[in-house]
C-alpha cells in the first residue's frame, strides 16, 4: 500500500502528464475510497512498457545522432559514449544543437564564398569586355549576347553553304572559305588571260595600257558622231551614214 500511495502521489504531482491519471473503477476504487485514498493506475503497466520501449529507442537515437555528429562535427568529442546505461534527452539535445550550429556556420561561410565568387566573376567580365562600371555590365552583356547570336547564325549558314558538318569548328570554316576564294581568284585570272589572249602578266599590262590609250579618243569620236547625226544610239550610226550617201 505504501508503494501504491507513493505511485498515487507521483501521478497527482504537477509534473505528471495530465492524461496519465485515470480514476479507478471496481472493488479497488471502493477499497481506496474507504481508506481515504484514490487510485488510477490500472492502465500503468501498458504506459510503463511504452516508456521502457521509448528509453530503449533513446539509445538507438543517441547512437544515430553520434554517427551523424562524427560525420559533420568530427572534432567534437564532448558527447558521452554510447555505452551509457541511461541516455537523457539533454544528451540528445546537446548533439543536435552542435550539429545545427555547425550547419549554420557552414551556410554562412558558403554565402560569403558565393559573394566573393560572384564579385570575381563580375570583375573578370569587366576586364574581358572593357566595362568601367557596374552599371555598364548589363548593357555589355546584352551586346555580347546579340553579337554571339549573330556570329552563331552566320557560322551555321556558312556550314550549310559549304556542306560542312554542324560540329565543324570555326577554323575549318575559315580554311574552307579561303580555299574557295583561291579557286575563284585562279579562275578569274585564267578568264582574264583568255579574254586578253595572253598568258604573260606583262602582256596583260601592255594590253591594258593599249586599251587605255585607244578608248578615250574612240569614245570622243563616237560622241561627236552621235551629236552630228542627231542620234542617241550607237547602233544607229551606220544606218545614218548610209542615208547620207
Amino acid at each position: 500500500l505504501k508503494v501504491l500511495s507513493r505511485i498515487d502521489c507521483i501521478l497527482r504531482s504537477p509534473r505528471a502528464p495530465p492524461s496519465i491519471f485515470r480514476p479507478s473503477k471496481g472493488p479497488m476504487q471502493n477499497y481506496f475510497k474507504d481508506n481515504g485514498q484514490g487510485c488510477g493506475f490500472e492502465h500503468l503497466p501498458l504506459t510503463i512498457e511504452m516508456w521502457a520501449d521509448q528509453l530503449n529507442a533513446l539509445k538507438d537515437l543517441h547512437r544515430s545522432l553520434r554517427k551523424l555528429s562524427l560525420e559533420l562535427v568530427p572534432w567534437n568529442t564532448k558527447d558521452p559514449p554510447d555505452n551509457r546505461e541511461s541516455i537523457r534527452v539533454e544528451d540528445l539535445q546537446l548533439i543536435a544543437d552542435a550539429i545545427l550550429e555547425e550547419l549554420e556556420h557552414k551556410e554562412k561561410n558558403s554565402q560569403t564564398q558565393s559573394l566573393q565568387t560572384l564579385s570575381a566573376i563580375v570583375s573578370h567580365f569587366q576586364k574581358l569586355f572593357d566595362v568601367n562600371s557596374l552599371n555598364g555590365v548589363y548593357p555589355r552583356m546584352n551586346e555580347v549576347y546579340i553579337k554571339l547570336g549573330e556570329m552563331t547564325n552566320a557560322m551555321r549558314n556558312l556550314q550549310e553553304l559549304l556542306e560542312l558538318d554542324s560540329s565543324a569548328p570555326p577554323t575549318v570554316v575559315v580554311d574552307t572559305v579561303g580555299k574557295l576564294c583561291d579557286i575563284i581568284n585562279k579562275n578569274v585570272t585564267e578568264q582574264v588571260q583568255q579574254l586578253l589572249g595572253t598568258q604573260d602578266i606583262h602582256s596583260i599590262i601592255n594590253k591594258l595600257e593599249e586599251h587605255e590609250c585607244f578608248f578615250p579618243p574612240f569614245q570622243a569620236l563616237i560622241q561627236d558622231l552621235l551629236h552630228l547625226l542627231e542620234i542617241s544610239d550607237v547602233e544607229d550610226i551606220l544606218p545614218a551614214v548610209q542615208n547620207l550617201k
